[in-house]
Order: C-alpha cells, then structure tokens, then sequence
C-alpha cells in the first residue's frame, strides 16, 4: 500500500495525541513493508526526509505567522502535495481545518477520516465558530470514503446524526514499566502524596469543578495541575492560587517524567467531557494510577467500573475526604492495566488501522 497521512503537525510527535498516533502508526507500517508518507510542518523541529523508514514531506505551514488561519493553509498545502503522489490510501486525522478543500482531494485514492471528537461542543469556541465546526464535520463525514471513529459515542453519533457507519478503533497506549522515582524530586513530591491532572485548560475539561472539590475538601495534599497557562488558565489560577495545595505547574511534554508521575499519584484526576477515547486517560490507565473522572458516556465506556465518577465538587470533595485508595486501589489499577494490553496496546491498535486500510484497498465497501 501506498499511505499518505495528513492532518498533523508532523512526526516525531511534540504537539498532541494525532501526532502520537501518527508517529506509532507509520512506522509500524513502514516495518511491515508498506510505502508510507507523512506531512509535516515545514518549521517541525525535525527536518529530514525519513524518519524509521517513513518519508516525511514538509509542506508550508503559516500558523506560526497568521494564527489559527495558517491551518487551513497548510492542509491545503498537504492536500496539493498530495495530488501528485498517486496514494492508495489518505489517512486524515481530524477534518477542522481541512473538509473545506475536500474536493481537492485526489480521486484515485481511498479518503479514510478519523472523526475526531465533537469540537463544535466546546464552549471556549464563539457561536460562530462552533456553527463552523459543526459544518466541518457534516463535511467530512459526507465527502469521505470511510470514516473511523475512535470511540463508541462518537461511532453512535456518526450514525445518529448522518446515518453513517464508521469503523471503530481506539486511540493506543503500552503498559508502562520499570518506574522510577527520581522525577518526584523536581517537584518537591513524595511516592502517593499527591494528586494530580493533565490536560488543555478549557471548561470542557472541569478543571474549575475539580479545584472547588479540592479546596472544599479536607486534604492536606497538593494537585498538581499539568496544562499551559492559556487565558482561562490563568483566570484560574489567579482565582485558586491562593490555595498552596493547588499547584499550577505549567506543561510537560517528556512523557517518560509523565508516566512516572502518574505512577506514583494517589488520585489522577481526569476531567474532560467532549471527544473520543482521550489519550491522556488510556496512558493514565498505562500508569497504574486510580482514576477519578468525569461521569460521561466516553470516560465510562473505557473505564467502566475501575475508576470513581464526579458530576460535580461535591462529589469531588466527597472523595477526596473519604480517601477508598487503599480499598480499591489495587482492583482498580490492575483491570486497567489488563485492558491496556487486551484491547489499547499500540500492537493491536495498530494491526486494526493495518487491517482496516487493506480491506478498503481491496474493495471494501463504506
């Protein structure tokens, strides 16, 4: 199979979860013989041509110069390239900033689109703009060959509103082993003596709700909250700083310091609302930490009944103060590690991409 893979800022993953996947997933064709290219930012930190047997193509990408507008740009510039490759295959992962130009697409080649999650339900975005995004996904949905949903809401949303199927495949993740307690000094922490979370500051993601729990409960350990300080960051941390247990720590991009964070965490609190299979939950879950989240049907479908809900501070407050660590600790942890490798290791997701993207190069049927 030829394979062209759009809609990141590139490989070696430093931006999020698309990137992470695209990073796994080429290079995991690429060992199984497969010709595989994925694009890049032109001004990626990673400038070669290939990178573990997959060929990058860095196409311009104004983002850094115009904003927000420079996305669109760039897919198109992806899109373009992309006409003159002869692909078998085009992966797009995510369609906001590229669904407008879905009638460029090449022809000749199967467009295979990972929906992503429900962006226009995110309130940090105008009305305008969520009408937008709303329109985006009625787009790609419609102009797509077939369509990829990584989590069972999203699957059951696809159907509801556009009378679709979709190929279900999770986001991935790998058990992670071999701990070490040396990143805990960089934080002034101690093994179990803290809690914590990660994630974009935004509403979606009930950063406030699990502070005001935490401030109202009678706890004596910090959070520690992991996320860049964007403008509703820094409202919030101008509103709860005052706390000394609510740590606004600012990000961390090293995932080894990361998953050794989480490791030793007692609670790992995570907070969002709107999307599909989050990666940062299935590396929690990697991490063997007890999750407290938000009661939604995407958190749930994953974690079923290994993690504690919260609807609200209370419910929050009431954890943290009845502290079941000890309790359930154990049960919770080791049943998420075994989902991990039974169903979100990077080895079966992977396969699952593999085989689903040959089933369509032979003629698989949307």
């Amino acid at each position: 199979m030829k394979l062209g893979i759009i809609g990141t800022r590139g490989i070696p993953n430093n931006h999020g979860g698309f990137e992470q996947f695209a990073e796994y997933f080429s290079i995991h064709m690429a060992e199984r013989g497969h010709e595989v290219y994925v694009y890049n930012s032109h001004n990626h930190p990673y400038q070669d041509d290939m990178f573990h047997g997959v060929k990058i193509i860095h196409c311009y990408d104004p983002e850094y110069k115009i904003g927000t507008a420079g996305q669109f740009i760039y897919d198109l510039n992806c899109i373009w390239d992309a006409r003159k490759r002869n692909f078998d295959v085009i992966l797009q992962l995510g369609y906001t900033s590229s669904s407008i130009w879905h009638w460029l697409m090449p022809k000749s080649a199967k467009i295979v689109t990972n929906m992503d999650g429900l962006e226009w339900k995110r309130s940090k975005y105008s009305a305008k703009v969520r009408r937008f995004l709303k329109y985006a996904e009625g787009l790609a949905a419609e102009n797509s060959d077939f369509l990829i949903s990584d989590s069972i809401g999203i699957k059951d949303h696809l159907k509801k509103v556009y009378g679709l199927n979709s190929e279900y495949i999770a986001y991935g993740a790998d058990v992670f082993v071999n701990p070490s307690k040396m990143v805990l000094d960089k934080y002034g922490l101690s093994p179990f003596e803290y809690n914590m979370l990660i994630a974009r500051l935004e509403p979606e993601n009930n950063i406030e709700t699990i502070i005001k729990g935490y401030i109202k409960s009678q706890t004596k350990r910090p959070l520690l909250i992991f996320g860049g300080l964007n403008s509703y960051g820094k409202l919030l941390s101008e509103k709860y700083g005052h706390d000394e247990r609510v740590r606004f720590v600012g990000p961390n991009y090293n995932q080894e310091e990361l998953n050794n964070l989480r490791y030793y965490s007692r609670f790992y609190f995570h907070g969002h609302s709107v999307g599909g299979t989050n990666p940062s939950l299935l590396e929690a879950m990697s991490s063997n930490t007890f999750i407290i989240a938000n009661d939604n049907i995407f958190n749930k479908a994953i974690l079923e009944e290994e993690a504690l809900y919260f609807r609200n501070s209370e419910d929050v407050k009431g954890y943290l103060d009845t502290d079941q660590f000890e309790v359930l600790n154990e049960n919770f942890t080791l049943k998420n590690r075994y989902k991990i490798k039974q169903l979100y290791s990077w080895d079966i997701i992977n396969n699952k991409y593999e085989s689903f993207l040959l089933s369509i190069q032979k003629g698989g049927e949307r």
